[in-house]
């Protein structure tokens, strides 16, 4: 009886902060179509004067490397970037030329754009693939302003060339880089023409929160498992010194020149529905109305057929000949006579999160909760090494004397509740690593296994968290039963002898004071005081992330 209240205000606290910390998000509309004008991604132009529209293989392509010093204005950072330069042989006057942005990761000249490069190259274009400007920076803390910079520099080194019109110089931006690319024709009026393929067009905090939650669901995860999806998405970068997850993006200046956007219907990381429609409204805008979009089946986030993952995966169907063929068309400024927006139905599941933003106090608080578990963690784990070691120095002076001392059971209690949150821990670590291994598969354009831990996961964490929240509220009753009689050196009882009433001195409990009644040694009673506060920590780490609502 005395449990009961004590569990319902514990499990009031917890619902309550799961509730406090709850983020909303609109998923509406669902399930978005924009219906192309035909499935032929074909791109066709008007040629009175019959320009040769010269094709793959039209010339041998020779290859050679050059050295572009790039600084990073923020920290004085110089990177020695090599550009590798692909050229048709023996083509006629000044060629056009293409500049390859990278997306995520760490792409090299190398190991990048190999295929595309090359064949533009033999069709006329002198292409040229960097290797990405990074400098001391990470993934997470890219500098795409400087970025931007570093591919202009490379630009000028294409106009610079002899045998490249300088006035016809474009970018093949992908995936990450079309949020640079916004960066780079804000301060490059010149860039001729581009070519985007699967680009972000929103903020990184919208188009990667609109990506994770895509495929948390498309991989099977528990709905719970959203809500992490949520709460990461709303953390002020700022606080940690990272400013990328709100950069703007959505400027008219990114889309004033001729474009072209390619997606693939088994892209999951692109809203490709709100993606079309905010760069068709950002050009138009612009007054810029030279803007094809194309979308190809069976393709993934960079237009592979199948896993990127996997060595030599072919790209999509025509996809070579209608980039080359489009980008042939802006270079002699010719009229486009094939439909603006062609190929597969352009398909989107889920809307774009844009009522995300950081949240300060959230941030804040998530902070000092997951410190102080993270502090209390490792001070337990400190103490229980420190109690081992006494333990064994005791064997061996064979002296019997308890290390710990804990009485009453709260041993075992303390135990058996730190043993089931940290399981708890572990299930809800082993989820996300379920999930983030099949969004990386997602992403990457393979099958993620079927869901397992990420499915079941959600609900026995709960489950357990509620069992450990009784097992605490038992606990603390039983602290302050013990407690309390252990303060108690006589407790009158009353018992009969020969019909005559008399107090018995019940003396069970003498020679315990309030200190020993938890453990008799001073160890023992920090040990449990720093394991309950981790323990207890650990439960508000697991209402943050809503695992008491969800």
């Amino acid at each position: 009886m005395a449990c009961l209240p004590v569990f319902i205000i514990l499990m009031g606290i917890l619902v309550s902060i799961s509730h406090l910390t709850a983020v909303p998000w609109k998923y509406e509309p669902v399930d978005q179509n924009m219906e192309t004008l035909t499935p032929d991604t074909s791109v066709t132009f008007d040629n009175p004067q019959r320009v040769p529209m010269e094709q793959v293989g039209a010339y041998p392509v020779t290859h050679r490397y050059a050295w572009v010093d790039a600084r990073r204005s923020a920290t004085g950072e110089v990177q020695r970037i090599r550009v590798q330069v692909r050229e048709p042989v023996d083509a006629p006057g000044r060629r056009p030329a293409i500049l390859f942005m990278h997306g995520a990761g760490s792409g090299t000249c190398d190991d990048s754009f190999g295929d595309v490069a090359g064949a533009m190259a033999s069709a006329g274009f002198v292409t040229a693939v960097t290797d990405k400007p990074m400098w001391s920076t990470t993934d997470i803390d890219r500098d795409y302003p400087a970025s931007a910079k570093a591919y202009d520099k490379v630009i000028e080194y294409l106009r610079g060339q002899a045998e490249v019109d300088p006035d016809q110089v474009g970018i093949y931006a992908t995936s990450e880089s079309t949020w640079i690319s916004s960066f780079l024709l804000r301060d490059d009026k010149r860039i001729a023409f581009q070519i985007l393929l699967s680009p972000m067009v929103y903020s990184p905090r919208h188009a990667l929160g609109f990506f994770v939650a895509q495929d948390f669901a498309i991989a099977g995860a528990n709905p719970g498992y959203q809500s992490v999806v949520r709460r990461l998405f709303s953390t002020d970068a700022d606080l940690f010194g990272l400013h990328n997850l709100d950069i703007e993006t959505g400027v008219r200046s990114a889309y004033a020149i001729p474009t072209l956007v390619a997606y693939g219907t088994k892209d999951v990381m692109t809203a490709q529905v709100e993606g079309a429609q905010k760069i068709l409204a950002l050009a138009h805008d612009a007054g810029n109305w030279n803007v094809s979009v194309r979308s190809y089946a069976v393709s993934n986030h960079v237009l592979r057929l199948g896993d990127e993952a996997v060595a030599g995966t072919p790209l999509a169907d025509h996809y070579l000949k209608d980039i080359i063929d489009w980008s042939q068309g802006q270079v002699h400024a010719l009229q486009q006579t094939s439909p603006p927006v062609a190929g597969a139905t352009i398909h989107q599941s889920i809307a774009v999160p844009l009522d995300l933003y950081g949240r300060r106090k959230l941030t804040v608080y998530m902070i000092l909760v997951h410190s102080s578990a993270l502090v209390f963690l490792l001070v337990s784990a400190l103490l229980v090494l420190t109690a081992g070691i006494v333990k064994l120095v005791r064997l061996f002076r064979r002296d019997k004397r308890p290390v710990l001392g804990f009485s009453h059971g709260f041993g075992g209690s303390l135990a058996l509740i730190a043993g089931s949150t940290l399981a708890a821990l572990l299930l809800l670590g082993a989820g996300l690593g379920q999930v983030i291994q099949a969004l990386v598969k997602l992403g990457w354009g393979g099958v993620p296994d079927p869901a397992g831990v990420s499915d079941w996961s959600w609900p026995v964490i709960q489950v357990v968290s509620a069992l450990v929240v009784w097992a605490w509220s038992r606990v603390l009753v039983r602290l302050h039963e013990v407690a309390t009689v252990a303060g108690v050196r006589r407790l009158p009882r009353q018992d009969r002898h020969d019909g005559c009433k008399r107090t018995v001195i019940a003396s069970s409990l003498k020679g315990h004071d309030s200190q020993s009644a938890l453990a008799s040694s001073r160890l023992g009673r920090v040990l449990f005081g720093s394991t309950a506060l981790a323990m207890l920590s650990l439960l508000l780490v697991f209402a943050f992330w809503g695992l008491f609502i969800y």
